[in-house]
């Protein structure tokens, strides 16, 4: 398996698609760096020579912002909305949707599982 930015591409697949495996690369981005090096999209990652490699490795290097480096972009940018007290920083903290989605219902990936609460007594079981 070629190794791309410290990913395992997957040989089997063509060049376009095996790039994508990478976070921070999707359809678009890999033609562009397919164009850029003058490898066709098309050939299969395993028939790709070191030389080609190693210039999309620089490719990617140089202006694209990929995998760990991208993470921790994220991650910065997340922790300065919290520490900054803006309400997407709020719901990040509190862990419930950051994009306006509603909660009544739905919203359970963010959430978590339910908690049931305890309902209310009703009034013949009080007598």
């Amino acid at each position: 398996m070629p190794r791309i930015s410290g990913v395992d591409i997957p040989n089997e697949k063509p060049v376009r698609i095996s790039l994508k495996y990478i976070f921070g690369i999707g359809t678009t981005t890999a033609l562009e760096i397919c164009q850029k090096v003058g490898v066709d999209p098309q050939i299969k990652a395993n028939k790709l020579t070191e030389d080609q490699l190693s210039k999309i490795a620089a490719v990617l290097e140089s202006d694209y912002v990929v995998e760990g480096q991208l993470r921790r972009q994220i991650q910065q940018n997340i922790n300065r909305l919290k520490e900054i007290g803006t309400y997407r920083g709020y719901r990040h903290r509190r862990g419930l949707p950051v994009r306006g989605q509603r909660t009544k219902t739905n919203a359970r990936t963010r959430k978590g599982p339910r908690k049931t609460v305890a309902g209310k007594k009703s009034v013949k079981e009080m007598r």
